[in-house]
């Protein structure tokens, strides 16, 4: 009895042993592939084929960004073998200790480690000249070899906010499977709303290597190879040239202006300054530049074409008129006298000289401040609904023209710029709805107080109005050129997007721009350009940090459209004297091909908004 009981235990034991020696088995040659990296690692050598990204051309085919070669010095750390540590740090410039210190952090503690037979990354980003040079000396460096990448090239170095830049993926960049340390991705503008499509597709050589890491061919023949498939070119609406002269003009200015095709919504230009050389932030110099960037107390770095909220001022009274006819607060015909300004109670809101009483038309070019803010009242104090619901509706309809919301522009910096709520009005104002009263927020009709845009959002909505009463989301890209000659555009940029006022009140609007320009009164006289006819509307912004903003949208010619602009200055006082003759130039430039006025030009060269005081005045 006890002889079978054993026997069967001795059995039972020697199956259990054997299924377990199976199952270890099975594991280790089907599912854990330690082993055969690193038998792999031994013989083989797979070395990344990065492919390179895809060019930026401007709408007439102009090349804006392209690619320079660059290469990365490689090494597996398990072939290091002693070498000349004097000879490699001259050829990289760089130092003996660099050189050592840089070996021992990749050497990993355990020689037989997996770690040990991965290429690692010695030295990036080497210059065409020093790879010529060490590739005549690469045998004597056992375990390193080089691996070719591409860096941005800038054929015109100009808009660095929209263009962006590139640098090495990060932590979370890394959880699409598609890029691993080391790898380079857009981090803003283009670069990174277009990502995918610029990449393009990596590729793979696989080479066989001998014990001292000497390649020896390519596995199979390179059958296993794959290659790297180029990015897509991305043809971008913008002018380049245009872009160019608008940057001169802005160059000792700080502010924004953005152009646009109302026909399409591409944009033709889009500036902010202060700005950078792009070419700053390629390289192995990129970590540098950029921290000084950073640290500039001009803020360089930041985008205000689609980053900042500023308040509209005066340009915010075309918004008021639209609203007001679409609401039946005025017609056309209403008129307002203006005796200095707009005066209830103790309350005064100041105007300049004009004509009295005027027209919608008339107070849009004569800048009435008095008129709009009785048109806001009006508007708010309709005895239908209560204030707060007539606030609401008079907001929606602002929103409308793309103001208080991102528009969906192709950046990914974009804001949203600021249209306050009703909520907020009532924690600040209002603690109840009863309480309303239009005379506390009635800075809002000429662009004051907490009223704020983006300069993109501006220049969409001088594109709306030159429209007649609809817009195309702006967009920078024109056409995405895929390998395969298909066209990616994105269809979104494609469909019109409808105001919440009725067209039928845009042409009494263009009449008003129309007189800014050309009309008796008008405080855009000065900058009307000869044989075109301009329509547009001057702003001076109230700055509590300083003097006045100035600002001015635009469109021509009146008929066809075929530009529409918003440009801002910050501190720079009057919207007559600063931003409107920017605008005028770049129209001008833009339709003509060429600036006829140099003294207009000239004027705005020689201004420098950090020392001129001129602007005050």
């Amino acid at each position: 009895m006890n002889l079978d009981i054993r026997k069967y235990a001795i059995g039972t034991g020697i199956i259990l042993i054997g299924l377990i020696l199976l199952v270890r088995i099975f594991y280790l040659q089907m599912i854990d592939d330690t082993y055969k990296t690193s038998g792999d690692s031994n013989s083989q050598r797979w070395v990344t084929q990065y492919p390179a990204r895809g060019q930026i051309l401007d709408r007439n085919g102009q090349q804006i960004v392209t690619n320079q070669a660059a290469y990365d010095l490689m090494v597996i750390p398990k072939d290091i073998r002693t070498f000349d540590t004097i000879e490699l740090a001259k050829i990289l410039n760089l130092s003996v200790p660099e050189i050592k210190e840089t070996i021992r952090k990749l050497k990993p503690k355990k020689t037989k480690s997996l770690e040990s037979h991965k290429p690692a990354l010695f030295l990036k980003q080497l210059s065409s000249e020093t790879y010529a040079v060490l590739q005549e000396h690469l045998y004597n460096y056992p375990g390193f070899f080089v691996q070719a990448r591409t860096l941005r090239n800038y054929v015109r170095p100009v808009a660095p906010h929209l263009l962006g830049y590139i640098a090495e993926v990060d932590t979370v960049e890394m959880k699409d499977a598609y890029y691993k340390m080391g790898d380079y991705i857009g981090k803003s503008g283009v670069e990174r709303f277009y990502e995918k499509e610029l990449r393009g597709k990596k590729g793979v050589t696989i080479y066989n290597v001998d014990v001292k890491g000497q390649v020896k061919g390519n596995l199979l023949n390179g059958e296993m190879d794959t290659i790297a498939i180029v990015g897509s070119d991305l043809t971008l609406g913008i002018d380049v040239d245009l872009q160019e002269y608008a940057e001169l003009l802005m160059g000792k200015m700080r502010g924004a202006a953005v152009a646009i095709e109302p026909s399409t919504g591409e944009i033709l230009m889009m500036v902010s300054m202060p700005n950078y050389d792009p070419s700053l932030l390629v390289g192995r110099v990129r970590s540098e530049n950029y921290l000084k960037l950073s640290r500039d107390p001009s803020k360089p770095l930041f985008d205000r074409s689609v980053m900042a909220s500023y308040p509209p001022g005066s340009t915010f009274k075309v918004a008021q008129g639209l609203v007001g006819l679409q609401q039946g607060s005025l017609t056309k015909d209403t008129h307002y006298g203006c005796a200095g300004g707009y005066t209830v109670g103790n309350f005064h809101m100041g105007c300049h000289g004009h004509a009295s009483p005027l027209n919608l038309s008339q107070a849009i070019g004569n800048s009435c401040n008095a008129y709009f803010a009785n048109v806001f009242r009006r508007i708010l104090d309709d005895k239908q609904l209560p204030v707060h619901e007539n606030y609401e509706n008079w907001r929606k309809a602002i929103m409308s023209f793309g103001f208080g919301h991102k528009l969906g522009i192709d950046l990914p910096q974009e804001l949203e710029g600021n249209v306050p709520s009703v909520n907020y009005y009532e924690r600040k104002f209002f603690p109840h709805s009863g309480s309303w009263r239009s005379l506390t927020i009635v800075s809002l009709a000429i662009g004051q107080a907490e009223m704020g845009n983006t300069i993109v959002q501006m220049a969409n909505f001088a594109a709306l109005i030159a429209n007649g009463g609809f817009f195309y989301t702006p967009h920078l890209v024109k056409h995405v050129n895929t390998v395969d000659g298909q066209d990616a555009f994105p269809p979104q940029f494609a469909e019109k997007h409808f105001t919440d006022v009725d067209t039928v009140y845009f042409k009494t609007i263009q009449e008003g721009m129309a007189a800014a320009v050309a009309g008796p009164g008008g405080t855009a006289r000065w900058v009307a350009i000869p044989d075109i006819e301009m329509c547009g509307k001057t702003g001076t912004a109230q700055n509590p940090h300083g003097m006045h903003n100035s600002t001015f949208m635009a469109y021509a010619p009146r008929h066809n459209p075929k530009i529409a602009i918003a440009v801002y200055v910050e501190n720079a006082g009057g919207g007559a004297t600063w931003a409107a003759p920017v605008a005028s130039l770049l129209i001008e430039k833009y339709l003509t091909g060429e600036v006829k006025r140099p003294w207009m030009e000239e004027k705005l060269l020689n201004f420098n908004l950090y020392n001129n005081h001129e602007a005050a005045h």
